[in-house]
């Protein structure tokens, strides 16, 4: 399982870069949903979230998810890429399958760094 060290993970199995302010789902994730078939945008450039809100639903072969947030702030680029090739999160999850990017004010406080999500991930299986 790939959990790049630059990152900062959710408990709900999201990425986000603080550096770059995006954010995406987790290698663990896109191998628990399998083969990501669609995704759509729930939020639109402009728009100011918060942490927990919904971002994006993914759907594939074997069910659909709901991407939260794991930081507060306002959108600045949405991965329209992802609609017409939606496995690009299975094949590049923290590269070019990213879902949105943000300006952040805050970041979640219950984030997590690479060691504390891969003990949380290895505790699961």
């Amino acid at each position: 399982m790939n959990i790049p060290s630059n990152l900062k993970y959710t408990k709900s199995d999201e990425w986000l870069d603080p550096a770059t302010g995006k954010m995406g789902l987790t290698d663990y994730a896109q191998d628990q949903l399998s083969d990501i078939v669609f995704v759509e945008a729930l939020v639109d450039a402009d728009d100011e979230i918060a942490v927990g809100d919904g971002i994006s639903e993914v759907e594939s072969v074997k069910a659909s998810a709901e991407v939260y947030a794991s930081a507060s702030g306002t959108v600045t680029a949405i991965n329209e890429d992802l609609e017409d090739s939606p496995e690009v999160i299975n094949s590049d999850p923290y590269g070019a399958g990213w879902l949105i990017q943000v300006e952040i004010n805050e970041e979640s406080d219950e984030l997590m760094d690479t060691a504390a999500y891969e003990k949380y991930c290895a505790d699961r299986d």
